[in-house]
């Protein structure tokens, strides 16, 4: 697997993907190793993870560059080690897919979202993106998209028929007791929850602002995550979250903590503008929380009922459904059946058996 940061403990969809779907590869019999990249995984003792192998590569600490930096020498290390498929993640990294297809490398590139709309990047990042998702979708020996969206995308930019296959999410065990969410000054129960990196797609000011608006009684906002790189937008929210009561900014949370934030929230909130599947919403309602999300096409995808969704951008739907979640949650068997849909539909071990598929039709097209 290459395109990714590594993983464990590595903030960002594409790595919890990945993460989730080489231990379920494994489990079905793969060896399975992921290319990383070494800044990411220095707290990583060892050369494996699990029963995945972690091959350290260098890249450089600078958005523009580190990506295909990365999966240039990715390609190159994977052209010396002759795998039976080259998993490439993301349309960044898939600039790569023409090396690794001179290289006579068996290549499947998965479609994690058209980054190049991403607020963050200039003109040229833009450009370069969308060649990737070109080359992505035209040279490799197999397609995969996480979404139907991504998939109707891709066919009708290139004629690729690529096999949509989701994120996925894990049944929460027993969630942690409530100590955990009080050492971070946060009331069982009466606390907004955002997860995701800190960058402008997110829209993290649409819900501060939101939130202070709401005025909910003893409740605070608290925004679980960090910036990779810390620029101006990463510096106006944390202005913004110093200067707005009750706003908390938590960095970035993992294992038991993050469970804990997870299971004693009282509404989760996913403002994005732009997504591939997210994992975030996922891991929520897994947790039988009351969620609100933008009504972009990738939230709507999950297929909430209708009240979960507001317009995107529109602050004051926001804060309206703030305050009715606060008044009035959904029952327990309404949350209840949410979860278990979600469960069902979207299970990593599922997901892993048709990864599989593409790759045996990879591996097929290529022999022929």
């Amino acid at each position: 697997m290459l395109g990714l940061r590594g993983f464990p403990d590595v903030q960002g969809g594409v790595e919890k993907h990945a993460e989730n779907l080489a231990r379920e590869l494994v489990r079905l019999g793969c060896e399975v190793e992921v290319l990383a990249r070494a800044p990411y995984v220095r707290h990583v003792q060892g050369r494996h993870v699990g029963q995945v192998r972690l091959v350290r590569l260098w890249s450089p600490r600078m958005r523009s560059l580190e990506a295909i930096t990365h999966s240039i020498l990715g390609a190159l290390v994977a052209g010396v080690r002759r795998p039976d498929v080259l998993h490439i993640h993301a349309i960044g990294p898939a600039l790569a897919a023409p090396l690794a297809r001179a290289l006579g490398l068996r290549v499947v590139v998965t479609h994690h979202g058209p980054d190049y709309a991403r607020e963050k990047w200039g003109r040229f990042a833009a450009r370069l993106l969308e060649l990737g998702e070109r080359f992505g979708m035209t040279l490799s020996h197999a397609q995969i998209a996480i979404s139907r969206g991504i998939a109707d995308l891709v066919r009708h930019k290139y004629g690729a028929e690529a096999a949509v296959i989701p994120n996925g999410v894990d049944r929460p065990a027993a969630p942690p007791g409530p100590d955990l969410v009080r050492a971070f000054g946060l009331s069982p129960g009466r606390y907004v929850i955002s997860v995701g990196r800190i960058v402008p797609e997110k829209r993290h000011l649409d819900l501060i602002e939101a939130f202070a608006q709401a005025g909910l009684r003893d409740w605070d906002l608290a925004l679980v995550g960090g910036a990779d790189h810390h620029d101006s937008y990463a510096e106006r929210v944390e202005e913004v979250a110093r200067a707005t009561p009750g706003v908390q900014m938590l960095g970035v949370q993992r294992g038991e903590a993050l469970q804990a934030l997870y299971a004693h929230a009282g509404v989760f909130v996913l403002p994005s503008s732009h997504e591939g599947l997210p994992i975030a919403l996922l891991e929520a309602v897994s947790h039988a929380l009351p969620v609100l999300a933008s009504d972009i096409p990738a939230n709507l995808e999950v297929e909430l009922p209708a009240d979960h969704y507001f317009p995107l951008g529109d602050v004051a739907a926001l804060a309206g459904g703030l305050k009715r979640i606060a008044s009035r949650p959904p029952s327990a068997d309404e949350r209840a059946k949410l979860q278990e849909t979600v469960l069902t539909r979207y299970d990593w071990s599922r997901i892993a058996s048709e990864t599989i598929a593409v790759y045996r039709a990879a591996i097929s097209r290529r022999r022929a």
